[in-house]
């Protein structure tokens, strides 16, 4: 196989794993939650057969698939973005990130304040939205740093783009990523930047991610060592902090990394091209957006058939999440603990389910074993179901 594209619609669960109450989730299914709204409209995807994956019939069972489809189970103690784009790309992280429900420590905050020359707002968990809205008028007037966290193991930092200008606000980030290791050790620190007046302040697209970087090889490793291109779309250079790409190109939401995408389907590369399409979480799963995360869902679903029809015959795509963010679970506005799903498309590909997976890791050991690249993994191919 010449070209694997490997896209993670992020957050797109397939419905909770046995485990979701220990994460503090109960009957989430990000689908079956999409599936509620008028405004779904995935043909192509149903056509692939999306609904024939076990748990998913309420889309409607294809009897004659165009997609090798199926579903994965997370082994890894988590439900956010590092680990479980670590997870697909091979790494199986057995003990869980740190979260702060608390706030952070002041060993933490007064390096940073020392550092970073500005004082430090908030300092517990939030939604992105509502503590603009809370802090931002005292951040315009003090410069102080708008600091808090979520459910997930992250460390964000909102600042207003007129008050903190965006090269600063990233270096603070680094600053914070550069305190935050060992036992703070948070899978990332975010950039929030937002603009606007009080009462309208609005977030923009220039959020930038800081990972901590993987403890061993990963998928994106592998297929650079071994000569072939590794290509980043979206935020998948910053989630693996820079490691095994050979290019990188950041997007503007998920319209522009579509655009993106389909121009590499133009040129001629060997390897990986891995996508993440980040506003189905960030703009529609944690505002528990029903009709608006459908909407998303059937803007890819009407862009995919353009896309593969400059894809050759040695080229495979695969479709997958990277964990749930049910838009209908009102307990939280967190992610949720749940299955993704797995639909695998081209010319070579044999139709047919290929039933649950125990683990993420898989999707690396099969992309691994399609382009004919070694990689050390916990996970074990499953090209053999689906070639």
């Amino acid at each position: 196989m010449k070209r694997v594209f490997l896209f993670v619609l992020d957050s797109c669960g397939a419905g909770e794993l046995p485990d979701a109450h220990k994460f503090g989730d109960y009957n989430v299914n990000t689908l079956r939650s999409c599936a509620t709204s008028k405004e779904l409209n995935i043909p192509n995807l149903k056509k692939a057969g999306i609904g024939n994956i076990d748990g998913l019939d309420f889309l409607g069972v294809e009897p004659d698939p165009t997609g090798a489809v199926g579903k994965l189970a997370e082994a890894s103690m988590g439900k956010d973005t590092t680990i479980g784009h670590w997870e697909i790309a091979g790494i199986i992280s057995p003990k869980p990130m740190p979260t702060y429900p608390n706030g952070f420590p002041e060993e933490v905050l007064k390096p940073f304040r020392e550092q970073t020359g500005r004082g430090v707002l908030a300092n517990a968990p939030w939604s992105g939205t509502a503590v603009i809205d809370k802090y931002g008028d005292e951040h315009v007037k003090t410069g102080d740093l708008i600091v808090y966290t979520s459910a997930d193991s992250v460390f964000q930092i909102a600042a207003h783009e007129q008050v903190v200008p965006l090269e600063e606000l990233y270096e603070d980030c680094r600053i914070a990523r550069r305190i935050l290791q060992g036992k703070h050790g948070v899978g990332r620190v975010i950039a929030r930047p937002f603009i606007g007046t009080s009462g309208n302040y609005t977030r923009t697209s220039n959020r930038h991610d800081f990972s901590l970087e993987p403890p061993q090889d990963t998928m994106l490793d592998a297929v650079k060592a071994a000569g072939l291109d590794s290509i980043a779309v979206g935020k998948i250079f910053d989630i693996f902090a820079g490691r095994g790409t050979t290019e990188h190109i950041y997007t503007k939401g998920n319209t522009d990394g579509l655009a993106k995408t389909l121009t590499y389907a133009d040129k001629d590369f060997h390897g990986l091209c891995f996508i993440n399409l980040v506003d189905f979480d960030m703009l529609y799963g944690h505002r528990r957006d029903i009709d608006g995360y459908a909407r998303a869902l059937s803007e890819f679903d009407a862009w995919l058939p353009g896309f593969m029809a400059k894809l050759g015959d040695d080229d495979i795509v695969m479709i997958t999440a990277d964990h749930g963010c049910d838009p209908a679970y009102l307990a939280t506005t967190d992610h949720t603990r749940e299955y993704i799903p797995l639909i695998a498309l081209g010319k070579q590909i044999k139709p047919g389910n290929f039933g649950v997976r125990p683990c993420f890791a898989d999707i690396a050991a099969t992309v691994c074993d399609i382009l004919d690249v070694k990689l050390e993994t916990q996970g074990e191919s499953f090209k053999d179901k689906i070639l």
